[in-house]
């Protein structure tokens, strides 16, 4: 268990440090700043911690916009490359129209197949971990079902499937610790992971360049039957592969260390089948694996008695909102059964999440072949957390499972 910081010293925390949050629960220093200071001014920017005021935020893209970046990385240093190409950084009729063109990719007609390919998956692989007498969890389950699922989402030939998870995989060494930045950005990404996220466009760019000639139903024949250049193609596609990983990873094993922490939790939820989607919500509730988003202040703006000026940055902890007190009872406990559960998790409003259905089939899936095939989960080694303010989770969980 990582020790928490005590609130009284909040002045010296530097809650930009990426080590602070891999090595310390920040969950006491989030409760004291929601009811002493819910939106409080650092030297570089605002943090705001209650669950009403970041749904103010995100309900108004007009006065708090998304567009010169959406993490506290590339706020900070002024631009992101995708600014007004990717879908997470445009606002306005860009974003409506962007959204418009994906959507067909992740409504019922395509998810439906890729649910079936989710539950195979997520079998095969949670039934060799058990075989095999446990493992990491986060390698061998967690960080292979959603990229199996967005592969299949992009059209990826099977053929090329096993190459372009190792990319990813690689690629992902160099996102997380950094605070998921988004392509492009460098600032200290390791070579090999630079070396992947590079393979990976280029094979997306080739990809693209087949689906002109030879269009299918994937993601990426929607993309490039529009007017989209070649470059919002690729952004657009690295940001899936991205966003489509990090969410359901991120929760699926924080969800799997809860259920082994709260053991009462993981009886209650074996015992009845009705609490798995519940149960699912409760995860991504208590994961948050967002811990914050970012906005910049495009005028100026009152918010609970602040005034924040235009250009301001503004950091949005949804990691705090999640376990608001005005919001959820006992935010503080696990609970299978929470209804209702009005977590941010996917965002609200314009950014509200395209792949929140698919993160959500992810997550059942696990819990409904853990009920039908795990009777106990055990931690057998330390756990890890990753080093970064955006992205919040286990990097490594080693496990048990009878």
């Amino acid at each position: 268990m990582r020790p928490s910081p005590d609130p009284a010293g909040i002045d010296a925390l530097d809650l930009l440090d990426p080590a602070l949050h891999a090595s310390h629960d920040l969950t006491p220093v989030w409760r004291w700043l929601r009811a002493h200071d819910p939106v409080r001014r650092h030297e570089r920017f605002w943090s705001v911690t209650r669950h009403a005021d970041v749904l103010r935020v995100v309900r108004d893209p007009d006065t708090f916009s998304s567009l010169q970046g959406n993490m506290l990385r590339t706020l900070l240093r002024g631009h992101d490359p995708g600014a007004g190409k990717m879908l997470v950084v445009t606002d306005g009729p860009k974003h409506a129209r962007l959204r418009r063109l994906l959507t067909p990719g992740f409504g019922p007609r395509t998810l439906g197949p890729v649910t079936h390919s989710i539950a195979e998956a997520t079998r095969d692989l949670l039934g060799a971990l058990v075989r095999r007498g446990g493992g990491d969890f986060v390698a061998e389950v967690a960080a292979q079902v959603p990229l199996r699922a967005i592969c299949e989402l992009l059209g990826v030939p099977e053929g090329d499937r096993q190459c372009v998870l190792e990319l990813t995989g690689e690629a992902m060494l160099g996102e997380a610790p950094s605070g998921g930045q988004a392509v492009g950005e460098g600032g200290g990404t390791p070579p090999a992971a630079m070396i992947a996220q590079s393979e990976i466009l280029l094979y997306y760019t080739r990809l693209a360049a087949r689906r002109r000639t030879a269009p299918g139903d994937d993601v990426i024949s929607l993309l490039v039957g529009s007017d989209l250049t070649e470059e919002e193609v690729l952004l657009n596609c690295y940001n899936l592969i991205i966003g489509g990983d990090e969410t359901a990873r991120l929760a699926m094993a924080g969800g799997l260390l809860a259920l082994a922490t709260y053991d009462k939790e993981w009886a209650r939820l074996r015992e009845d089948p009705a609490l798995v989607g519940p149960a699912a919500e409760e995860i991504l509730r208590w994961t948050t694996p967002a811990a914050h988003v970012g906005r910049i202040a495009t005028r100026d703006a009152e918010l609970a008695g602040r005034q924040v000026a235009a250009g301001d940055v503004v950091a949005l902890w949804t990691v705090s909102a999640n376990r608001d007190e005005a919001v959820f009872d006992d935010p503080g406990r696990f609970d299978v059964g929470r209804t209702p559960n009005r977590h941010l998790t996917f965002g609200h409003g314009p950014h509200f999440c395209l792949g929140a259905q698919l993160a959500r089939a992810e997550i059942r899936a696990l819990l409904a072949e853990l009920r039908a095939s795990v009777s106990a989960i055990t931690v057998t080694g330390p756990v890890t957390w990753l080093p970064s303010n955006f992205i919040n989770g286990v990097g490594t969980l080693p496990v048990a499972l009878a």
